[in-house]
């Protein structure tokens, strides 16, 4: 034991020596290592202040090149700043004397609207005095030509008329009517009567305007116009057809009926009576008077054995049916039908 004990601390010994000759080489290598790594910062450090001398260079020729762009731009701004600013100033001026031209033509409309308005004002004022005058002056050539006035209108043969029961041709047609009656002139009828055994007698009768039977719608209607405009001056105007039956009198008010119905033909204007054109002649005069002057209300009755009907009135269900209504004498002493249905 105690020989391998002496073995141990020797080999022990031995150890610690190697251990010590390892220290003093690890020592050596150490500093070799700090300075080779103190060379090696000594290079980086004369490279990085190489670098950083070559930057600096290329940033300031960098710098020098883009202060001469800025200065060239700068330049060229200000150039065209001043060209821009000498066209505001131009336009400035120019717009300065269209106003100052605008303002004095103003002032020019302003007086020639004012002195517009005056003569406008005394224009109205000598209109309203002459439609008054015109108003006067129609009414009294209304009233001169009689209040109350009657035409005779001479209906021409028709093919279903006939002589004792014989159609009467078209070649006789001229000759049978001027035997019977004919217009002598416009104001005179000449009715031929003739009995069998006894001489012809002629007749004349006398009216206020007589239309031969070759007189049209339109000649018809130009006598009833003047009528129209003594409405919407406020007169009262009644217009009635009266003879027998088959004498016309639909034909003047409405026109030309239409063969196996109750229709009124519209497609001929110059056909149409004088109720359609009296209409459309209302309607005409008064789009020529101030909006809202005047409003249009119709009524429809029929007078049947002295009792009238209202042909506008409607049942619960709407429907259109005659209802008879009652005339009656107002305070004043007018005749009135009240409840009259107005459209």
């Amino acid at each position: 034991k105690e020989e391998r004990i002496v073995v141990l601390e020797t080999e022990n010994a031995a150890l610690h020596l190697k251990l010590a000759e390892y220290q003093v080489l690890a020592g050596r290598s150490t500093n070799e290592v700090l300075q080779l790594y103190a060379a090696h910062g000594q290079q980086m450090k004369l490279q990085r202040s190489s670098v950083v001398t070559q930057l600096h260079g290329a940033i300031k020729k960098r710098l020098k090149q883009d202060l001469k762009s800025l200065h060239s731009f700068a330049l060229e701004l200000s150039k065209d700043f001043q060209r821009q600013s000498k066209t505001c100033l131009y336009q400035i001026l120019a717009a300065v004397q269209g106003i100052q031209l605008q303002n004095e033509a103003m002032q020019m409309f302003q007086i020639k609207a004012f002195d517009l308005e005056q003569s406008l004002q005394e224009v109205t004022e000598r209109y309203e005095k002459e439609k008054q005058k015109r108003k006067a002056l129609h009414n009294s050539l209304i009233e001169l030509r009689g209040n109350i006035r009657v035409h005779c209108r001479i209906r021409p043969l028709l093919p279903f008329d006939d002589d004792g029961g014989r159609l009467v041709s078209q070649d006789r047609q001229r000759n049978f009517s001027e035997k019977a009656a004919y217009a002598a002139d416009d104001e005179t009828v000449l009715v031929k009567c003739s009995r069998p055994g006894h001489a012809s007698v002629n007749k004349t009768f006398q009216f206020e305007r007589v239309y031969n039977d070759l007189e049209s719608q339109d000649a018809v209607f130009a006598d009833v116009a003047p009528l129209l405009t003594s409405l919407l001056d406020g007169y009262n105007v009644c217009i009635m057809a009266y003879g027998q039956t088959g004498s016309g009198k639909t034909y003047t008010m409405l026109g030309p009926q239409l063969e196996g119905n109750l229709a009124f033909s519209t497609e001929e204007e110059s056909e149409l009576g004088i109720i359609p054109r009296a209409t459309q002649e209302v309607f005409r005069l008064i789009s020529e008077k101030p909006p809202g002057s005047y409003w249009v209300e119709v009524s429809v009755v029929e007078v049947y054995n002295n009792e009238i009907f209202d042909l506008l009135a409607k049942d619960s269900y709407g429907k259109v049916f005659g209802v008879k209504r009652d005339v009656v004498t107002t305070r004043e002493g007018k005749s009135d039908v009240p409840l009259l249905t107005h459209e």
